[in-house]
């Protein structure tokens, strides 16, 4: 999980702090020296690490900070803030044309993850501004970049502009734009060349394709794995390149945050996009807040709405809160949840949204991503007539065994898919009566990661073969 050894080393380190009445000098330099650590393993720019310390040390031996009520809290507010300004203080957005034609051109190192990144960028902004984007493959050195391209933009329904890999990557741009203009695309996204190692050739062909398309954004790929060795490629790049903005990947892997934290601080230039997972639409506006937020443990439920507002309908939502109120919900209403949810990515990424989840880690360990999976089997074992009407299930044994056998899982996962169902419903009724101040204080309660008086989550990887138990 990205970010993971970094978040619990910070959070373990703050929490020498917090719930102390009162704090000292000494009480800061040990939380300081926690931290000085968790940033150094994380790989952050040891010149980023001193000045970050530095500017907190400052602040929290304040004479208001040290006498004021709960000291510890506020000295957590204080490392949040630094967090957030090292990291780049403000969402920067990329830049579009006022009218016509925005030209995106990605350039990075091999291996960072360029080409993936470019067909996500067409996908999230077809998706998030109604674009219509086109992909140029530019890329003619890398054996079958062209090819990979092509089949992105297959799989995300977005054309691709290739002249294969014996003409220059100069004449496939010019000819790449013109067609873009002429069929009316307003977003061209290109694809250029990586090198193992920056190089004059590579650099002077890049130079090339900038007054060539004279792009609005140049967008250095990075990857989140390189650590603080990625401020040396950013400037590097920048040198020769006007950078207006980086595109951080592979924060889904074991990322330990260096990248993230040096290169805003070291280089001026700023992260505007992250990719978080394989999928192709796995990427984010990189918000510093919000990864502030997820780093220190305490959720990021605006960019959950996000998530939820991109991949479920108003109507939908709406139809199945109706549904599910009414106490009239089957498996045929728990399947189409089902399937909305798994609209929004992995059950542990929702779950890392969420305040306090992320001190879970031995839950989050043991999240099974392919529960949805065995669910769905289990009911699509079912007859039409059993999804609608679950009582008869209930009433039932020789059914659940013969749904039990039609879908390779065992009784106890039937009865406990029944149980769910049953919850479920128990659980609608309650937030149907729920009052907006009870509501309030639940989110109170998850904000600071107090689960007492709620049902917690339990969600199980199976055991063995094909076989197994899990709970939703």
């Amino acid at each position: 999980m990205a970010f993971d050894n970094l978040s619990s080393r910070l959070q373990m380190g703050l929490r020498r702090i917090t719930g102390k009445g009162k704090l000292n000098e000494n009480d800061i330099d040990d939380m300081l020296r926690e931290v000085r650590l968790s940033l150094l393993e994380a790989d952050v720019n040891y010149k980023v690490v001193k000045k970050f310390l530095a500017s907190i040390k400052e602040q929290a031996l304040g004479e208001h900070i040290l006498k004021g009520l709960n000291p510890g809290q506020q000295v957590v507010k204080i490392v949040r803030e630094e967090l957030k300004k090292t990291l780049g203080d403000e969402a920067v957005e990329l830049s579009f044309a006022s009218s016509g034609m925005t030209v995106v051109m990605a350039v990075g190192l091999q291996g960072a993850g360029k080409t993936t990144a470019v067909g996500k960028m067409a996908l999230f902004y077809r998706k998030k501004l109604k674009k219509r984007p086109m992909l140029i493959a530019a890329d003619i050195y890398r054996p079958a970049a062209v090819d990979q391209l092509v089949t992105l933009g297959k799989q995300i329904d977005v054309p691709v502009f290739e002249m294969g890999t014996k003409v220059s990557a100069q004449k496939i741009v010019t000819e790449g734009l013109k067609k873009a203009k002429e069929e009316g695309y307003n977003l061209v996204f290109i694809d250029t060349a990586g090198r193992l190692e920056i190089n004059e050739d590579l650099m002077n062909e890049l130079k090339d394709i900038e007054k060539i398309a004279n792009p609005h954004e140049i967008l250095l790929t990075v990857d989140a794995m390189a650590g603080q060795n990625a401020v040396n490629v950013a400037l590097a790049f920048h040198e020769k390149l006007q950078i207006t903005g980086c595109i951080l990947t592979k924060l889904d892997g074991d990322t330990r945050g260096g990248a993230a934290l040096s290169i805003k601080e070291m280089t001026g230039i700023p992260i505007k996009i992250m990719s978080t997972g394989e999928k192709l639409d796995a990427m984010e506006i990189f918000y510093p807040d919000r990864l502030a937020d997820r780093i220190l443990g305490m959720g990021d439920v605006l960019s959950l709405i996000d998530t939820v507002t991109e991949n479920i309908d108003e109507d939908e939502m709406k139809s199945m809160a109706e549904k599910m109120m009414s106490n009239k919900f089957n498996y045929n209403d728990m399947l189409k949840q089902f399937k909305m949810i798994k609209r929004m990515g992995s059950i542990s990424k929702i779950l890392g949204f969420l305040p306090g989840f992320k001190n879970m880690k031995q839950a989050m360990a043991n999240v099974d991503d392919n529960a949805f999976d065995k669910v769905e089997c289990i009911i699509y074992s079912m007859t039409e007539k059993e999804r609608a009407h679950p009582e008869l299930i209930d009433k039932d044994y020789k059914r659940r065994e013969r749904i039990a056998k039609g879908s390779g899982r065992t009784i106890q996962e039937v009865n406990q898919l029944r149980a769910s169902l049953d919850q479920m419903k128990k659980t609608m009724k309650q937030m149907s009566h729920m009052t907006e101040s009870d509501a309030m204080r639940m989110q109170s309660q998850m904000k600071n990661g107090n689960y007492s008086g709620m049902a917690s989550p339990k969600v199980y990887k199976g055991k063995g073969k094909g076989k197994g138990n899990f709970r939703y």
